[in-house]
């Protein structure tokens, strides 16, 4: 009688290799063969899993969605600018996990920018982000730390400005250290107080 297979078990195996195909080589190194190569199985066990490109893409993106939530770090306790300021923070690479987790991202943006449903995917992750992080500029905007005007306006561009730090600091870390990065952010929240603040 055969033995009986752990279906679940076996999905966590091959989530676990795609994402380490993923931290070492971004999504262009994600293949069917490369997963099977890194299980030391056949491609026929990944697309049991994954019956196409697209399907293992999907779900190296849910991966990385999961990765980022468990690395937010928890503004709880803070308010307005110190929030923000925690909240942005927690985008930048200022780990092994969170520049790992950076990686992945950016080498996705060439694949969700080429396939139309990848691409609704990813400008739904973007307005997640921006969302969570509106209540955060309103507060500040209230508290007199950030210029009044539309606060929609200020998140698109604190979330650039973040974003264009991560690019930077992937390509140059050692131009881009740690405390570096955060005294980048610091001085552009600080640069932004209305004056007298």
């Amino acid at each position: 009688m055969p033995a009986k297979v752990d279906h679940e078990a076996r999905r966590r195996d091959v989530s676990a290799a795609v994402w380490r195909i993923l931290a070492a080589e971004g999504f262009g190194g994600l293949t069917m063969r490369a997963v099977a190569t890194e299980l030391g199985a056949t491609t026929g066990l990944v697309t049991h899993y994954f019956p196409s490109k697209q399907a293992l893409v999907v779900h190296a993106l849910e991966l990385a969605e999961t990765r980022t939530r468990e690395l937010t770090p928890s503004i709880e306790g803070l308010r307005g600018l110190a929030a923000l300021e925690q909240a942005l923070a927690g985008v930048l690479p200022l780990t092994p996990e969170t520049t790992e987790i950076n990686r992945v991202w950016v080498s996705s943006w060439d694949v969700a920018l080429a396939d139309p449903a990848l691409r609704t995917l990813e400008k739904a992750r973007y307005q997640r982000w921006r969302a969570r992080l509106k209540p955060l500029v309103e507060q500040s905007q209230q508290e007199g730390d950030l210029p009044p005007g539309n606060p929609d306006d200020l998140v698109a561009s604190l979330a650039a400005f973040t974003h264009g730090l991560v690019v930077q600091a992937l390509f140059a870390p050692r131009t881009f250290p740690h405390q570096r990065l955060l005294d980048l952010l610091q001085s552009h929240l600080k640069a932004l107080r209305p004056a007298g603040r």
